[in-house]
């Protein structure tokens, strides 16, 4: 499958997002109309096109006081499966359609950007897993990522009968894609903006990641898959029988809000079963984010939704796609790492790492740097030592490899006719390059060593080998994966080449290992709401080591356990109208919510808001502190649900740090029956004890003879980092 020429980032691709006004005049002749999203919640009881279309028009027509204009300014009507509309609007208009009766929200659709074989060996899901296999092969899994490689061996459907009778779903035809199978059933592409013409608008995945994803979590089994021979094995997904739907919504300039809630409505309705959204942006109001609200009406229809935590760690205050409903997912290592050799001609190895598939010709190469390539021209400006654009003649650079100083050169020393380059950076310790030519990222350390023996010889020399695969240890949180906290609600915790290729890889588990998962759960317990799955998944999670930018903030729960997940023994069960009582904690208004659950008469003040601090019963505690808070007094409610044993006691078991004291009311919890419920209080108390810890981390694991249900505790203390 086609991949970009320039560096592809092997943990999950990053893609620019450029915002693409569209213009349209207003009434007066100037301007410049935006589109802007107008959310109006549940579908009303008359639901047909017609109706909605009407009530839509109605709207628009109030406020830009044209029915032309109108009728012009509208993009799309959402009503399959929640109520709204996107219009092209001036400012005020939009703010005065956010007064009117019977919206809940208007906001400009913004751009958002893409966040992304041995991963299910590590995580406990070998080959020959016990699987369900009649049911797994009536699950549908959604995708809203860059569409989908229907050519890729991963979506072989030998041996699949039709698709499930509950698909509504279609495959739309486009440019160069050959269709779908009773594998990938279905395929659509949503491009509301215009971002391409509209004869090249096709499902087609041209970027890989939208395929990745796709086949980590649900490909079929692929045997001696490999990247150019390197890491051999069986590729597979987590749910290899299952269905896919692939909803493209991410173009070249990125992926906007107005497309992915458009998914979302088809999703809902086509009859998926659990949503995969590996996007991000800047996290926003519940009611103004398009994920939230797409992923709420997926929930009240029992449809999980996974989503990336994002890649802009490891900074404190970056997780995205926090809305508690959703299961946000960080990026994680597994056992397996890539190192590339260098060889200089003085006879010494250095270790670097990249993916480099080339094996060398010939025994040594002539080797160069920055400074002996240099442009001597007055008229350049930029960094030779770094390879910068247009510091290096293309005569001296030609036919060898390039050192250089930092990251990038690669793409320009390739473009001058360079057969290979060197680059040398200590922030990609955990990221993998591919590259048109033979690449290898060192350590500044042995940067300077490269540098100091080219200087030190009148014909240096060197060559960088092929890659191989090496033992790591594992797992650990990826340093770019995003970090907690949020600062929406303060009570939960988030963590979390030109070449044809028919198999990529990625050396970090994250949202397909974590969707993968979700679905081998779904498969086995079809009847499991959204949140029974997620407290699966947590509660039975691998716990991680700390890092030093904060424990549970970066790992969560931690490392996916899918096999335990099918018998967590106890879970922290949410229904949509616990969901809403979070929401009116939170300060939602009543209109708002009414609008949101179809009940026009919903008041906040009649709602239970659960007795605790939080309000949510979530399978983890969390309490966030002001920056000069020490003192610590909290209590937690919270309510499990025995899946496990019919008859069966747990006990509890607490682990805290020094300054933290958490006492379990009561700490054993007998079961009788299967589902039945049991209710518990965790109070916490203490205080930091010095000006320097900034966290305090600790667990409740209740355990009886066959299950550990580990919840994590953190207390958090706001600081400058």
């Amino acid at each position: 499958m086609p991949m970009s020429k320039i560096v592809v980032l092997f943990t999950l691709f990053h893609v620019v997002c450029l915002h693409s006004g569209i213009m349209l005049g207003n009434a007066d002749g100037g301007g410049a109309r935006k589109p802007y999203i107008v959310y109006m919640g549940e579908l009303p009881e008359d639901r047909s096109s017609a109706s909605l279309s009407g009530i839509h028009h109605t709207l628009l027509s109030d406020v830009i006081g044209d029915e032309i204009i109108a009728k012009n300014s509208k993009i799309h009507s959402y009503g399959r499966s929640f109520n709204g509309f996107v219009a092209r609007l001036l400012p005020h208009e939009a703010e005065l359609l956010s007064g009117k009766e019977g919206i809940v929200s208007v906001f400009p659709s913004k751009k958002r950007k893409l966040l992304t074989t041995r991963s299910w060996d590590f995580i406990g899901m070998p080959v020959n897993v016990r699987r369900n296999l009649q049911s797994e092969s009536n699950i549908i899994i959604g995708l809203l990522d860059t569409g989908v490689w229907p050519d890729s061996p991963s979506f072989n459907d030998e041996g699949f009968g039709p698709p499930p009778a509950k698909w509504n779903g279609k495959c739309v035809k486009g440019v160069n894609f050959t269709g779908c199978n009773n594998k990938l059933i279905g395929a659509q592409p949503f491009d509301l903006a215009n971002s391409v013409p509209q004869n090249e608008t096709t499902p087609l995945d041209t970027d890989g990641h939208g395929t990745h994803t796709a086949s980590t979590a649900a490909g079929i089994s692929v045997k001696h898959a490999s990247l150019y021979g390197i890491a051999k094995g069986t590729a597979r997904g987590g749910a290899p029988s299952a269905r896919i739907a692939s909803y493209k919504v991410c173009w070249g300039s990125g992926c906007e809000d107005m497309d992915i809630l458009a998914a979302y409505d088809a999703a809902i309705a086509d009859g998926v079963d659990v949503v995969s959204v590996s996007l991000g942006g800047i996290t926003l109001n519940y009611l103004e984010d398009s994920v939230a609200i797409g992923s709420f009406h997926a929930m009240e229809k029992g449809i999980l939704t996974v989503c990336a935590g994002g890649n802009s760690g490891p900074y404190l205050w970056t997780v995205q796609n926090v809305a508690p409903w959703i299961l946000t997912v960080a990026a994680s290592s597994i056992d397996r790492k890539f190192v590339t050799d260098v060889k200089l001609g003085n006879g010494k190895m250095l270790t670097g790492t990249s993916l480099n598939t080339f094996s060398p010709k010939k025994r040594l190469y002539p080797l160069i740097n920055g400074a002996r390539a240099r442009n001597t021209s007055s008229s350049v400006t930029g960094n030779y030592s770094a390879c910068d654009y247009e510091t290096l003649l293309a005569s001296k650079v030609k036919g060898k490899i390039v050192y250089c100083q930092g990251s990038g050169g690669n793409v320009v020393v390739d473009a001058l006719g360079a057969i290979g380059t060197i680059m040398s950076d200590d922030t990609f310790e955990d990221t993998m390059f591919i590259n048109d030519d033979p690449l290898s990222y060192v350590s500044t350390k042995d940067g300077l060593k490269i540098d100091k023996y080219i200087n030190s010889t009148r014909s240096p020399q060197g060559v960088i080998y092929k890659s191989r695969t090496t033992k790591t240890t594992a797992p650990f949180v990826a340093s770019f994966s995003s970090r907690g906290p949020q600062d929406l609600s303060h009570h939960i915790l988030k963590r979390y080449e030109n070449r044809q290729i028919q198999h990529n890889i990625r050396n970090f588990n994250g949202l397909p290992s974590c969707f993968g998962s979700a679905a081998y759960v779904k498969s086995f317990r079809p009847k499991w709401s959204p949140a029974a799955i997620k407290s699966a998944l947590m509660t039975t999670a691998k716990a991680m080591k700390g890092t030093p930018l904060g424990a549970e903030l970066s790992s969560g729960s931690g490392n996916v356990n899918p096999t335990a997940a099918l018998h967590p023994g106890l879970i922290y069960d949410i229904d949509t109208e616990a969901y809403i009582s979070f929401l009116c904690k939170e300060g939602y208004n009543n209109s708002a919510i009414s609008l949101i659950t179809g009940n026009k008469k919903y008041n906040c003040a009649n709602v239970p808001r659960g007795k605790g601090d939080d309000g949510l019963n979530y399978p983890s505690v969390y309490m966030q502190l002001k920056k000069n808070q020490t003192d610590i007094s909290a209590v937690f409610y919270r309510t499990v649900t025995n899946v496990g044993d019919r008859k069966t006691v747990y006990k509890a078991k607490v682990e805290s740090p020094k300054g933290l004291s958490i006492t379990v009311i009561p700490d054993i919890l007998k079961f009788d029956e299967n589902n039945e419920k049991k209710a518990f209080k965790v109070s916490l108390r203490g205080r930091f004890l010095d000006n320097e810890t900034w966290y305090l981390s600790g667990s409740l694991e209740w355990s009886d003879s066959k299950h550990n249900v580990r919840s994590p505790i953190l207390v958090y203390r706001e600081t400058n980092n």
